[in-house]
């Protein structure tokens, strides 16, 4: 009998008077507890249906482990290498195979191989000129955010201003590491880094020959430093002529530049290798970064080596998506900032690791957008007017 009948009964009962009645109701009240007790027990001991993105993942990484490894290109430094790759093997068992490049010698690889029919590369982090100029115009790349699998990758209150961060229409290209700059370096021994509240005291006469820079006529920190220089409203052009006119050293190479500001051979430095400095300054060497919230214009803001894509025909394509769900995450975020003393887009990876001014700071100029490589037609003629071609 079901609840139905046994109501009725009960119904039937108490219109006739009958003397059961009370019976009945008690009867019913069991009867009605047991038959909800076992409804609820069915439920508890039925497996619950999985989440349909935890189903899609299972079967996902299954296949990328058949695959067995996935190819990147990546930023130079065992460091960098290590955080991008050890963590993700220890993890899931699927191998990175890494291949070291600063940006300039990725196309040219890519037309090689491609124009052999060789499609051999899934994933590439590096600096966002490098996408923007050279992969994105070049076809080589495919949308990256069909790739998110994980909830937590899709939930906008955890990335930085509330939403992830691409640089093109077509989200092919993500910020992952946006941070502020330093941009002006100094020898602690011989200059007071608190002397400097603007960049303009770099005119003053006493620094007229005793400052080295980055070439900015190349791709590189001391480039990304002038661009902020030309694009902020209270220097531009003029301040540039203006330093331009203090003789300075430029160099091509980080460790060169940073190491005559280290040994004293310049006492001022512009647009160096600031994670470099750090570094050196580490092991005890006199450079100091000077803090840009003491500088009355601050500084710009850069992701540096963080910029995420996915190839187009990637070979190990569910290796690939594992390993953007991965690189992606809380964890994987966390390795690589505290690798590369970087500030992760995800708000809920930790800065511990970073100076506190390193965090990027609200309308900030961003030197690594379309717009900032736009303005590269307005900076290198003046570039080419003070220090040639």
């Amino acid at each position: 009998m079901n609840k139905g009948d046994l109501i009725t009964e009960v119904t039937k009962a108490v219109s006739k008077k009958n003397g059961k009645v009370l019976w009945l109701i008690v009867a019913l009240a069991v009867i009605v507890a047991a038959l909800d007790f076992s409804s609820l027990a069915l439920a508890a001991s039925a497996p619950h249906a999985a989440p349909a993105w935890q189903e899609e993942w299972e079967r996902v990484l299954e296949a990328a482990k058949k695959e067995g490894k996935v190819s990147m290109i990546g930023p130079p430094g065992a460091d960098r290498r290590d955080a991008l790759s050890i963590g993700f093997e220890k993890k899931y068992g699927i191998t990175v195979d890494y291949h070291a490049d600063s940006g300039a010698g990725i196309l040219p690889r890519l037309s090689a191989e491609r124009k052999a029919e060789r499609y051999m590369w899934d994933v590439v982090v590096t600096g966002t000129t490098t996408t923007l100029i050279n992969l994105i115009p070049a076809r080589v790349l495919d949308r990256l955010d069909p790739n998110f699998i994980h909830p937590d990758l899709k939930d906008m209150k955890l990335w930085r201003n509330g939403a992830l961060e691409f640089l093109d229409p077509g989200h092919q290209l993500l910020v992952m590491t946006p941070f502020q700059r330093g941009t002006l370096f100094v020898n602690s021994t011989l200059v007071n880094a608190k002397e400097f509240r603007s960049y303009k005291d770099l005119l003053n006469p006493k620094w007229k020959g005793k400052i080295v820079t980055d070439d900015p006529r190349k791709s590189g920190p001391g480039q990304a430093t002038f661009t902020f220089f030309l694009s902020h409203p209270e220097l531009g052009a003029k301040f540039i002529r203006a330093l331009g006119g203090q003789e300075l050293t430029l160099l091509k190479d980080y460790a060169q530049e940073v190491n005559m500001v280290g040994m004293g051979r310049y006492p001022v430095g512009i647009g160096l290798s600031d994670s470099l400095a750090e570094e050196r300054a580490k092991q005890g060497v006199p450079i100091e970064i000077v803090d840009i919230r003491q500088l009355k214009e601050g500084s710009d803001t850069s992701p540096a080596s963080g910029g995420l894509s996915i190839f187009n025909r990637p070979p190990h394509p569910n290796a690939a998506k594992v390993y953007i769900n991965w690189l992606l995450s809380k964890e994987g975020q966390t390795i690589y900032a505290r690798a590369t003393g970087y500030i992760s887009n995800r708000l809920d990876v930790p800065t511990d690791h970073a100076l506190p001014w390193r965090v990027p700071q609200p309308r900030s100029i961003k030197t690594y957008t379309q717009e900032a490589i736009d303005k590269k037609d307005e900076l290198f003629p003046i570039l080419a007017e003070l220090f040639g071609r």
